[in-house]
């Protein structure tokens, strides 16, 4: 009889569990993918928490965390493991040394602006690790980064889904091809930002257009 008990409670928790599991990886897949297709992960998923195929909150946590991991690791391969990168990727550190002087000059700054710097998203996590930006400088700078980056696109991809709707009425059929537009869209706008920007990041930095910094100032040339 409590054999017969356990077997039936096991055989009723074993779908909740699995669905429970089936859900969490699609979180853990959502943030690995973040690192990968950059924008596209957050505005696909805002548009998905839209039609409640996922949940908002979860979708901008999952981006923010697996973006921000990203960066860590990049900063660490910066900190501890400079000269393999110099000797292994030379053309990389080149890209590096470029804004080690910014990230030296203002590190909370670059910190901060580690998921903005379009053309330097790879570069400048790891030139934070070899100008040797304090551990918890970079990681609380990057993490406020992630969130806010994640929270934006999210918005983003949302707020499309919300616009399709007022112009489309019911948008249930048409998801999959929403979906291309938008990835095509975002694809465009980051390509275009990302080639106008890229030799740029050192002088962004030093003058603060991408700082959110506690009380730092543009650079001022008093020589003029």
């Amino acid at each position: 009889m409590v054999q017969n008990h356990h077997i039936a409670l096991a055989a009723h928790l074993a779908p909740s569990f699995l669905s429970m599991l089936s859900r969490i990886w699609v979180y853990v897949t959502l943030g690995a993918s973040s690192i990968i297709i950059e924008e596209l992960a957050p505005v696909i998923a805002g548009f998905a928490a839209h039609q409640h195929h996922l949940g908002f909150v979860r979708a901008v946590l999952a981006c923010a965390v697996g973006s921000w991991a990203a960066g860590v690791a990049l900063y660490a391969l910066g900190r501890w493991r400079a000269l393999h990168v110099v000797k292994r990727w030379p053309r990389v550190f080149a890209q590096v040394e470029k804004l080690l002087g910014a990230v030296r000059r203002h590190p909370w700054r670059a910190s901060l602006a580690v998921r903005y710097v379009y053309g330097a998203r790879f570069f400048l996590p790891v030139a934070c690790g070899a100008a040797e930006v304090s551990s918890p400088v970079f990681l609380i700078g990057s993490a406020i980064s992630a969130g806010t980056w994640s929270l934006l696109f999210t918005t983003v991809g949302w707020a499309f889904g919300s616009t399709a709707v007022l112009v489309m009425g019911r948008i249930r059929r048409h998801e999959d091809g929403l979906a291309v537009v938008l990835v095509a869209i975002i694809a465009i706008l980051v390509l275009a930002i990302t080639l106008r920007n890229r030799d740029k990041v050192p002088v962004e930095i030093d003058s603060g257009l991408l700082a959110f910094s506690r009380g730092e100032h543009p650079e001022r040339d008093d020589s003029a």
